[in-house]
């Protein structure tokens, strides 16, 4: 077992998703584009299909308003790592009212649009329009075990729309982690790295403007307090321009003493009505679920005060 033997567990997973990778490449060979996000998910899966098709692989990333500037330097840097060939794929799902209004179906549409934008890269891969023939192409992504748990997650419904395979998606959030430092990954160990949209509360617009906005937020914040890779950190936005800075609980104090007068104001200075900060939740998709409860009980605006299990703001700015 993996806990008696970490090593030989590790190589004994690794082994078992390049199984089923191979057993993929066989029935279908050709073209494998990956969705990649630089994330520890799709950076695991990158380097297992490059494993196991070093000539015909390629990562994709989607390029828009809801991936930070800092997001898109590590997937570069890891997909050289890696040794992957990267394109970087434009996406709109900035034109989709569904998206805009982020009223519970958001993801969905984000993910049918970069999986719509991929599909256009495997139909040129595949030699579709450019006169050579036509080879199969196959979609990955990183869905986890975690992530099917997840109820938040309706993105998923547009990987199976589009036929994406998911060959960790029987390893657990830690598995996938364990694997990506078996095998050297540089990211193994980075916080979660969700797209910006999923800061937003149900309801809070997703316009580039408001995306560009958190990014900025998040980035002032980390020019204050020192953040390693490992640590979380999320500009949450609330109904009424209401911001939450939410932070590991181990940053805290840390991160409330380094904000002075001057430090506040520039933080407001980005266009937030108010600024509150607060240590996480063990839950990582916790604003998501506050917003689905709101959504479900009929609480007007943020309805923070009726959900007692959360963790008490620390300070207002």
């Amino acid at each position: 077992p993996p806990h008696d033997d970490p090593e030989g567990g590790m190589t004994a997973l690794v082994e078992s998703c390049l199984r089923k990778i191979q057993a993929i490449a066989v029935a279908q060979p050709g073209k494998n584009i990956v969705a990649f996000s630089g994330g520890v998910d799709s950076s695991l899966v990158a380097a297992l299909v490059h494993r196991v098709a070093p000539a015909s692989s390629l990562a994709c990333t989607g390029i828009s308003a809801s991936l930070p500037e800092a997001q898109l330097d590590l997937a570069r840097h890891v997909a050289e790592h890696i040794g992957i060939q990267m394109r970087e794929v434009p996406t709109s799902e900035g034109s989709h009212p569904e998206y805009l209004a982020n009223e519970g179906m958001a993801c969905y549409h984000c993910k049918s649009e970069l999986y719509t934008a991929l599909g256009a890269v495997a139909r040129f891969a595949s030699g579709v329009g450019t006169g050579g023939p036509a080879t199969p192409v196959v979609l990955y992504n990183g869905t986890n075990a975690d992530d099917q748990r997840d109820p938040t997650r309706v993105g998923l419904r547009a990987a199976e729309h589009f036929q994406v395979a998911s060959p960790v998606s029987h390893l657990s959030k830690d598995e996938v982690r364990q694997a990506a430092k078996h095998l050297g990954l540089p990211n193994w160990n980075h916080a979660a790295s969700p797209c910006l949209r999923s800061r937003l509360a149900l309801g809070v617009s997703a316009t580039d403007e408001t995306l560009r906005r958190i990014e900025s937020a998040e980035r002032f914040v980390r020019s204050i307090v020192p953040f390693d890779v490992h640590h979380n950190l999320r500009v949450r936005l609330l109904a009424k321009q209401k911001a939450v800075v939410e932070v590991d609980s181990e940053k805290l104090e840390l991160t409330e003493g380094l904000f002075d007068d001057t430090k506040r104001t520039e933080l407001l200075s980005l266009g937030f009505a108010k600024v509150e900060v607060r240590g996480s939740s063990d839950r990582e998709s916790w604003l998501a679920e506050i917003t689905l409860l709101i959504r479900c009980s009929g609480e007007e605006e943020s309805g923070l005060a009726g959900l007692s299990w959360l963790p008490p703001p620390r300070f207002s700015l």
